[in-house]
């Protein structure tokens, strides 16, 4: 199967490629620039969150990695945008494979009708694995790894509709994580969660970043100052500024971040 490999050859012997790199990146639905120029690089086994006010072009950069906003007609782009070193627009490039690599959880969870089990050995299934000892291997190592299978350990053949909220958002993380992936792209997975929802979540991603490449994506500077790593502040789909988030809260380069950090607007 045709898909993206990493790419050795480049700047062989120099630093190693980032896992993901923009390389003035722009893109847009129609003539509507919504990302403009961005040049952005995210190391592999890291968390980085993306903040902005709404309309900065946060999710639109999300979508455009896994390649999400192909289904928007008259959608074009320009730059390169990387994957281990291989642009994810090249012709050659498996989209399906590249949704696997690139898992994505949304904002509202939405689990299939069917049980809790059901919904995480879905992604399995498709890919052809029938082996019931394999599917429950995965199932409960995905669980786990989303911090939910001692919640639910005793109920998989339980409907995914009867969990809370916060359970929802996390069996979500778990489909994604079941089918393998490189780096998982979060768009504003908090918004509809209460406070202590939300905390697990935070906590779950700084450990999901040891093991994977993590992007999130929030117009909650205090989120973003809560789960640290590192920063990108968008805005009117730029890119003004990036950093740790250690020193990104405390000395912003850039005004239109310590504007947006201390709530003068957004």
């Amino acid at each position: 199967m045709g898909g993206i490999k990493p790419d050795h050859e480049v700047d062989a012997g120099a630093r190693r490629i980032p896992k993901v790199w923009a390389k003035d990146f722009s893109f847009f639905y129609g003539k509507n620039q919504a990302l403009r120029s961005l040049d952005l690089e995210v190391p592999e086994r890291s968390l980085l969150t993306i903040m902005g006010p709404t309309g900065s072009g946060k999710t639109t950069f999300l979508k455009a990695l896994n390649r999400l906003s192909d289904r928007v007609p008259g959608t074009s782009h320009t730059g390169s945008l990387l994957l281990d070193g291989k642009d994810v627009y090249d012709k050659d490039v498996d989209v399906a494979e590249l949704r696997r690599r690139v898992g994505m959880v949304f904002a509202l969870p939405v689990p299939l009708p069917m049980s809790i089990y059901d919904n995480v050995a879905f992604g399995p299934r498709k890919r052809g694995i029938t082996s019931r000892k394999r599917l429950d291997e995965i199932v409960e190592e995905a669980l786990v790894s989303a911090a939910l299978w001692d919640e639910v350990k005793d109920r998989l053949d339980s409907p995914a509709q009867n969990l809370s909220g916060g359970q929802q958002q996390r069996l979500s993380l778990a489909r994604v994580l079941a089918v393998g992936p490189e780096v998982i792209l979060l768009d504003e997975p908090t918004s509809g969660l209460d406070p202590i929802s939300t905390l697990k979540i935070e906590e779950l991603l700084r450990v999901l970043s040891e093991r994977y490449t993590v992007i999130l994506v929030t117009h909650n500077p205090i989120q973003a100052a809560r789960v640290q790593g590192e920063v990108a502040f968008f805005y009117m789909g730029e890119l003004v500024e990036k950093g740790p988030a250690a020193s990104l809260f405390v000395r912003p380069r850039e005004k239109r971040t310590e504007d947006y950090i201390t709530g003068k607007f957004g």
